[in-house]
């Protein structure tokens, strides 16, 4: 059956069954590999993306829930304002180790900067709650979001 919604701004038609977790349309059939595959259970993070804003675990999210929706990936993140200033933080703060779990991480802590600007500890730690991080890289990541919050980690030239 063919599905169509659009992704980073351009229109996509994919011809799946309806129950093809998203994450395999993006990767496989759309050759998009920025969203990564951790646990395939909604556990990790590592597959986040948002759909029509809202931070969605991709690995198990059947591509018939999102015809016709608005799909944001790593990809497309620094294209966006607040995503541009999240890998911006994100570099200047050395947040990656491994790496793996980044692009989740960022899609979740651009999603929870533009629902809440000036999020405390406790926000930071409710919205990244979900995305682990083997390295424990998590203090980094929490100073990552604030400096955005402050205002810090803006476009470079």
């Amino acid at each position: 059956m063919a599905f169509q919604f659009t992704i980073n701004g351009d229109r996509h038609s994919v011809d799946v069954d309806g129950d093809t977790p998203l994450l395999w349309v993006l990767r496989d059939v759309l050759g998009m590999t920025g969203t990564k595959f951790g646990c395939g259970m909604a556990l990790c993070g590592a597959c986040t993306v948002h759909v029509d804003g809202a931070p969605t675990r991709a690995c198990v999210t059947p591509v018939s829930a999102v015809a016709g929706k608005k799909i944001t990936t790593i990809e497309a993140i620094g294209a966006d304002p607040v995503g541009n200033a999240v890998q911006t933080a994100w570099l200047e703060l050395g947040v990656p180790q491994c790496g793996y779990c980044q692009s989740g991480q960022i899609m979740a802590a651009t999603a929870l900067l533009h629902q809440n600007p000036k999020p405390s500890d406790a926000d930071i730690d409710a919205a990244m709650s979900g995305n682990l991080c083997r390295c424990g890289t998590y203090p980094r990541i929490r100073a990552a979001i604030k400096q955005v919050a402050s205002g810090g980690g803006g476009r470079k030239s």
